[in-house]
């Protein structure tokens, strides 16, 4: 048999234990062409479980100024750094909605399903964006998961939101590769789809990797075994593997990153501009901070928020694989101290503190180790060797976005009262677009492509309205959304051929019986073209 002890280990295993193993009926024999199980103490566990939780925390923090303020650049603003300012982690979405999430798998058992997670979802409260906030949106119209987190309903699939609130999975699964893309899959599947939900996988597959594992291109390449080889993810963090092998200014690797894959965001919001929220791009970044970080917290950071976009997520992610493959007592006081005055505070919309959420990890993170057949005996944790097996293939395309169509252009035709539609305070208003609020209002968009998002912005005064593309009835615009749910995507349809097309919408006078109004808003349309 074939055994690997981690460096961290602090004690061998006693003749006793060996004995008990055997007793208990964990030593079983394996050819030589198998690898063998893996072995840790439990204090070991804890302690990197603390620090994954804890390079999350002041990973987001440190980046929490930069967010989405270099995007398509790089970020060269000072940073700077103190250890109190880890309490923003509090208010953060990349801890609260994974945390809510695994509050509701202890509630509901290690076999929630996926519907069962998008039930939760549903009733969230917090502020919500891109992939998180469509789902929220479509859940709460009676569009159940795993379809609330489908393109064919919700534009921002691909976008970066499992891949931030992923972490408790890969914290629960040491060494378990299987199990993690198993449990992921359940969650990930309620807001993305596809490359959106294989960054949340590979994130968790270098959790897995980063228990056992403390070589970084190791724990990187193994990550990327849980998700399918031809997938765009997979082949762009194949790509830094490869140029960071090579290269090691990061700089330099950035700009490759930026040449071969930042271009051609269909989500409706960086559609033809700076900003990319997709979840491959970020993925990028993060696998860049690692890869040339040196195992250095500050220089994997720096990293990961100098390549600029999500720049408080993506060093977040960094931080909590390098706080796993360290532990949390290794991780210098610089980063970890302020943790301590706050560890006991929930964190904002959870029932879980730092301590708390660290707590419950490992209980779980136990409970997936025997039910994969490992063993709990004084002290040590025997962990069964599991190969990763990669999530099905699964890819989608709205296009290349083509152009932007505002509503003064002639491609749209009106009929009705469109009146602007305003946001801000009384004396601080600007116009965001038109809305229509009373029924049998039309409007018709013609345009040439094979793909089309009509962007307006729901709100809790939203309406109802019937939707035709060439003629044909489509699926109907319901633009309520619940409060603090920030989703544009009116509607949107991919896959069509390459020609023109006409979409019209006609406004009903019905609405949600939540909703405050009927309001249809429209602020402007990307058009696309095949790629």
């Amino acid at each position: 048999m074939h055994i690997i002890r981690i460096r961290s280990m602090k004690r061998p295993f006693t003749t006793g234990l060996w004995l008990a193993l055997a007793l208990a009926g964990s030593l079983v024999a394996t050819t030589s062409a198998k690898p063998g199980p893996r072995y840790i103490s439990l204090a070991d566990l804890e302690d990197k479980i603390r620090g994954g939780w804890a390079g999350k925390m002041f990973g987001v923090s440190y980046g929490a100024p930069t967010e989405f303020q270099s995007n398509g650049k790089i970020n060269e603003s000072q940073l700077t750094w103190s250890p109190e300012r880890v309490d923003n982690a509090i208010i953060q979405d990349d801890l609260y909605v994974g945390m809510t999430m695994s509050e509701t798998m202890d509630r509901l058992g290690l076999n929630a399903t996926v519907e069962q997670f998008g039930e939760a979802f549903k009733d969230s409260k917090y502020h919500l964006w891109h992939a998180n906030a469509g789902a929220r949106r479509l859940l709460n119209q009676g569009i159940k998961a795993p379809w609330s987190g489908h393109p064919k309903y919700n534009i921002h699939a691909n976008d970066i939101d499992f891949q931030i609130e992923a972490d408790f999975v890969g914290l629960m699964t040491p060494g378990l590769p299987r199990e993690s893309n198993k449990y992921g899959e359940r969650v990930g599947r309620v807001m993305n789809y596809g490359d959106g939900l294989y960054g949340g996988l590979w994130l968790n597959g270098m959790y897995c990797a980063a228990f056992f594992q403390s070589d970084i291109r190791q724990v990187v390449a193994q990550g990327l075994e849980c998700i399918p080889a031809k997938s765009e993810y997979r082949m762009l963090i194949q790509d830094v593997l490869d140029w960071t092998l090579v290269e090691k200014d990061w700089r330099k690797v950035w700009r490759r990153i930026q040449d071969k894959w930042d271009k051609n965001d269909p989500c409706p919001d960086g559609a033809l501009k700076p900003f990319n929220i997709d979840a491959k791009i970020n993925g990028a970044y993060i696998a860049l901070g690692l890869l040339l970080g040196e195992g250095d917290f500050e220089k994997t950071m720096e990293i990961a928020i100098r390549s600029g976009q999500d720049s408080d997520c993506n060093p977040s992610t960094a931080a909590g694989v390098l706080g796993v493959i360290k532990g949390f007592n290794a991780i210098p006081d610089q980063w970890k101290s302020g943790i301590a005055a706050i560890a006991d505070r929930k964190f904002d919309y959870t029932q879980s503190s730092y301590n708390d959420i660290c707590r419950a990890t490992l209980a779980r993170a136990l409970k997936v180790i025997q039910l994969a057949g490992g063993q709990v005996v004084v002290g040590h944790v025997y962990i069964p060797y599991q190969k990763a097996k990669p999530a099905k293939l699964e890819q989608w395309d709205m296009g290349v976005p083509d152009k932007r169509v505002d509503l003064k252009s002639s491609a749209w035709t009106w009929k009705g009262s469109w009146p602007d539609d305003m946001r801000g305070e009384p004396g601080k208003q600007w116009r965001v677009g038109v809305a229509a609020i009373t029924p049998g209002c039309e409007v018709a968009f013609t345009f040439t492509g094979s793909a089309v998002a009509l962007v307006g912005d729901y709100t809790d005064a939203g309406g109802r309205a019937d939707v035709y593309l060439d003629g044909k009835r489509m699926q109907d615009i319901d633009a309520y959304a619940a409060a603090c749910t920030h989703d544009n995507d009116l509607w949107h349809a991919y896959g069509l051929k390459n020609r023109q097309h006409v979409v019209r919408i006609v406004t009903r006078g019905d609405a949600d019986a939540r909703s405050t109004g009927h309001k249809i808003p429209l602020n402007e349309a990307v058009v696309y073209r095949p790629r």
